[in-house]
């Protein structure tokens, strides 16, 4: 059923992992210079880009993996009367979370080489949503195995 608590988790990890798409992962600012250098879910790219500087890089990885994450998340929801298949959704949606971390640390490292000064870059939102993800992921997966054991134990009683 959508109701239950699992549903909710489920869906809260849809929201951050879209948020992730539409929200700045990561920034790093020279004092000396002014340029600042911002990582999204879909470029890496100089906020106040001057002439002779780099090309934007592009980071869809990211933007794809937040999506498929969501996707997965929502599809899982409407999948209650299978609990065994929501679990394997789960793990699935486990490592795509922590591929879609992976790819931020990833371009934050390709950002740091980029603009080569002595400070490191700050993390922002878009970094931290998918942390809450995975907790809520494990929070949904909890629950879908505490049905499914209530489910068990109705039967041998039956």
């Amino acid at each position: 059923m959508i109701q239950r608590i699992q549903s909710v988790f489920l869906f809260l990890l849809a929201l951050a992992m879209i948020s992730v798409v539409f929200l700045p992962i990561w920034s790093k600012l020279d004092p000396a210079s002014g340029q600042e250098l911002v990582l999204t879910a879909t470029k890496l790219t100089y906020a106040h880009a001057d002439a002779g500087m780099s090309v934007p890089t592009s980071t869809y990885a990211i933007a794809a993996l937040a999506l498929l994450s969501a996707v997965v998340a929502l599809f899982e929801i409407f999948q209650y009367r299978n609990r065994f298949l929501q679990l394997k959704l789960g793990m699935l949606n486990l490592l795509l979370i922590a591929a879609t971390l992976g790819a931020c640390f990833y371009y934050s490292g390709v950002g740091e080489k980029m603009l080569n000064i002595k400070m490191p870059g700050t993390y922002e939102a878009g970094f931290y949503l998918p942390t809450v993800a995975l907790l809520l992921n494990l929070l949904a997966n909890r629950f879908i195995r505490r049905d499914e054991q209530l489910v068990r134990s109705m039967d041998r009683l039956r």
